[in-house]
């Protein structure tokens, strides 16, 4: 069914209307377009554009038409060019020609954003909830190992000694900055674009605040032709979901590095790897290589929409039909790909003891040096230095720096006399981080507890806005 047609002599060619369509995905946004539809009802009741009478028959067969689309009762046909005229149709098979009577007053362009809006600030909702059970994940992890001693890296080359669980615990906070930005983007997404029409407003007596407020936006659009053009929702969410993307790529890539042979300090679960075909004796991480992958798509779907947006002039363009299975994609993908991770993160067993071995190699424990001469009053550019000459004799010698002797400890600076061999311990170095976001173990331990608090808190609020939107569509 077509919502337009009366000054055309010939339908559309097949090749024209297979372009056109796009029922084959925008059939998801059928329940936000319904309750968008009871709104719309409401408010022409309201204006007393629609009697109250036949207000009553069409919101009992929009109700109908919601158990029906719930149960699969009602399903679209080839006839259908996209959801709307779907949905209207549904709703002429019930009520005849009283089922167009919803069209006054609203255009597709605005009803159609309007019901983007509702289902991207729904997916985005479970989208957060979703990553704060992975963070609890996380921190459950990194509290199991912050007591272990690890090398920490920059450069892939190891840096300092760090406990394990901070290194692990580090993706916690990352997550945490996803969910803070969806709350942000819901607060600048929750504007109605119902009554905007197809781009100038209407002429009927509508009230579209009463509208934003039916449907639980927190207002409504101030500019009738940004409301039909807007999509920055739908590039800012593909921004939060490339983000997020970019987090799970980076525990993809580190678990992938940690579980190989050269480092074989993770042990990932059957459960979460798969074999080879040919041969047998392999073990694959491939849930987190698959995590690393997946991130090209989820920034793939962003960069599609903003080059689909850079150049559209005034106000709706039908390149917009190409926001919603970027946005529907990416939301999928995220649906796969978190569930998975979290598990594996949940099942991983670390070699402690090979990971504390590891810790002093590489000469991590040169900074400890730099730090004690300048306890002793020593310029850290001088402090910096004599740590760089320990180094370079324990090259030259071929031992480890707490082997060099007192002599040539004395020997790089006079301020080195025997007690520095009091700094150069793992156990030593971790316990001496102390200030607030460090590394030693008793810090990490009150940056978990302070975190999960964060957690918990962020899960209330979105369980808080959940639960409302659940009653909006209820209503």
């Amino acid at each position: 069914m077509a919502l337009w047609g009366g000054r055309f002599s010939n339908k559309p060619t097949d090749a024209v209307f297979a372009l056109s369509q796009s029922i084959s995905f925008d059939w998801r946004l059928a329940p936000y377009d319904l309750r968008s539809s009871l709104a719309h009802l409401a408010v022409l009741e309201k204006a007393r554009l629609i009697s109250k009478d036949d207000s009553g028959k069409i919101r009992e067969a929009l109700k109908e038409l919601i158990g029906e689309v719930s149960s699969g009762k009602f399903l679209p046909d080839d006839s259908d060019e996209d959801v709307h005229s779907a949905l209207e149709r549904g709703l002429t098979e019930k009520l005849g020609t009283l089922g167009g009577a919803l069209r006054a007053g609203r255009s597709r362009n605005d009803q159609v954003t309007t019901d983007l809006r509702l289902f991207a600030i729904d997916h985005m909702l479970s989208l957060a909830l979703m990553l704060t059970e992975m963070i609890e994940v996380i921190l459950d992890k990194a509290s199991e190992y912050a007591n272990d001693a690890a090398p920490g890296f920059t450069h892939i080359q190891h840096a300092q000694p760090i406990s394990f669980g901070h290194e692990i615990a580090k993706h916690a906070h990352a997550f945490a900055r996803d969910i803070d930005r969806i709350n942000d983007w819901i607060q600048r997404t929750s504007v109605s674009s119902l009554g905007a029409g197809a781009l100038s407003g209407s002429s009927l007596e509508l009230d579209p605040v009463f509208t934003a407020k039916n449907l639980g936006f927190e207002r409504s659009f101030e500019n009738s032709i940004d409301a039909v053009s807007d999509r920055d929702y739908v590039a800012e969410a593909l921004f939060i979901t490339s983000l997020i993307g970019v987090h799970l790529s980076r525990i993809g890539e580190e678990w992938t590095l940690l579980g190989s042979t050269e480092f074989s300090w993770a042990k990932i679960a059957d459960e979460y790897s798969t074999g080879s075909s040919i041969m047998p004796q392999k073990k694959n991480p491939d849930m987190a290589e698959l995590a690393r992958g997946k991130s090209g798509r989820l920034i793939g779907n962003l960069m599609s929409v903003l080059t689909m947006l850079k150049g559209l002039p005034f106000a709706y363009n039908r390149d917009l039909q190409e926001d919603k299975e970027p946005l529907f994609d990416s939301l999928d993908t995220l649906d796969l790909v978190i569930p998975a991770v979290s598990g594996m993160i949940a099942t991983t067993n670390f070699n402690r003891e090979k990971m504390k071995l590891s810790a002093p190699t590489g000469f991590s424990l040169a900074t400890e040096i730099a730090d004690y001469l300048v306890r002793k009053n020593v310029p850290f550019a001088q402090a910096h230095e004599a740590a760089g000459a320990c180094v370079a004799l324990c090259e030259k010698t071929s031992c480890e720096l707490h082997e060099l002797s007192d002599h040539q400890f004395a020997e790089i600076h006079p301020s080195l006399d025997p007690s520095v061999r009091e700094v150069l311990t793992i156990q030593g170095a971790l316990a001496s981080r102390t200030t607030a976001g460090g590394t030693a173990p008793s810090q990490v331990l009150v940056q978990i507890s302070n975190a999960k608090k964060k957690t918990l808190d962020q899960r209330k609020e979105i369980t808080s806005k959940m639960k409302a939107f659940s009653e909006m569509m209820g209503a």
